[in-house]
């Protein structure tokens, strides 16, 4: 049974940082695209980052470049998203997921084949 669990969620002041963690089990993840999405309260998911298999390839949503970082260990099989500089409107329940094939730029949730349970992130002003 695939499983993507994320970690690293939690409360934070406006301007500081915070880092996410997703470890994947059931398979290996290792020749696949990989991903974080995002929903706020009464909003669509959203795509926030990707990275390719290798990790050599990254994309960001406008709204998060310049100040998240996606990476990846595959050794580990687990996906990361630094996040620095976080506003108010970073807050949402942060999506670690496993999108079809190797695309990993500017994604919508109908390209993803497995989906972690969330983790919350709120950041007060």
């Amino acid at each position: 049974q695939v499983q993507l669990v994320e970690s690293g969620g939690g409360l934070v002041q406006a301007g500081r940082s915070l880092s996410l963690s997703c470890s994947a089990s059931g398979r290996t993840f290792s020749n696949n695209a990989m991903a974080w999405f995002r929903q706020a309260p009464g909003k669509e998911r959203e795509f926030v980052a990707g990275i390719s298999w290798s990790g050599g390839s990254t994309s960001y949503a406008d709204s998060v470049r310049g100040r998240f970082t996606i990476s990846r260990d595959t050794a580990k099989n687990t996906v990361y998203l630094q996040m620095n500089s976080l506003k108010p409107e970073d807050t949402a329940v942060y999506y670690c997921a496993a999108p079809l094939g190797t695309s990993f730029s500017q994604l919508s949730p109908q390209n993803v084949q497995y989906w972690g349970k969330g983790t919350l992130v709120t950041v007060s002003s």
